[in-house]
């Protein structure tokens, strides 16, 4: 759903507004994000995620659970904040918990990562594919702070971990 921009300050807005409350026949928890994020997800839905769901466990994915995408804060590292805004403060980023798949059956990147054979599987291909549509995904594999999701940005330099 199309929504008015937001702007809290001069580094903190979401310019191209929108709530994002589904993906097709996928379920998200309704989140204020940028059209081009939406857009991204969209794509890694379609071309990334429902085949990778199909292909690992015979059936589509119902639900993707995130924990937010506009959040007016400076980035965070292994060594503290810094005082470059994160690309949160414009909505540029997602960030991605898990998925649930048709069934109801869930897969956590907390849980799952070093889990089962397919939900890790699929958890990786979840990586991968996000990296043809999202600038800077990063997941467990890239630090700590990133143990138990996916940083899915729209801008970046092409890091993929």
């Amino acid at each position: 759903t199309a929504r008015p921009d937001l702007v809290d300050s001069q580094v903190c807005h979401i310019k191209g507004r929108t709530t994002l409350g589904g993906l097709g026949e996928v379920r998200v928890r309704p989140v204020e994000t940028r059209c081009e994020t939406a857009l991204r997800m969209a794509m890694w839905v379609e071309h990334g995620l429902q085949p990778a769901a199909r292909n690992i466990f015979g059936q589509p994915l119902g639900a993707i659970d995130h924990f937010s995408s506009y959040n007016c804060r400076a980035i965070r590292t292994t060594q503290g904040d810094t005082n470059k805004m994160s690309t949160h403060a414009t909505a540029d980023a997602i960030d991605i918990s898990g998925f649930r798949l048709a069934d109801g059956q869930r897969i956590s990147l907390l849980k799952d990562w070093d889990g089962s054979s397919e939900n890790q599987t699929f958890l990786r291909a979840a990586r991968d594919t996000a990296c043809t549509w999202f600038g800077t995904p990063l997941g467990p594999d890239y630090n700590r702070l990133h143990r138990d999701h996916f940083h899915l940005q729209n801008t970046g330099r092409g890091t993929c971990r």
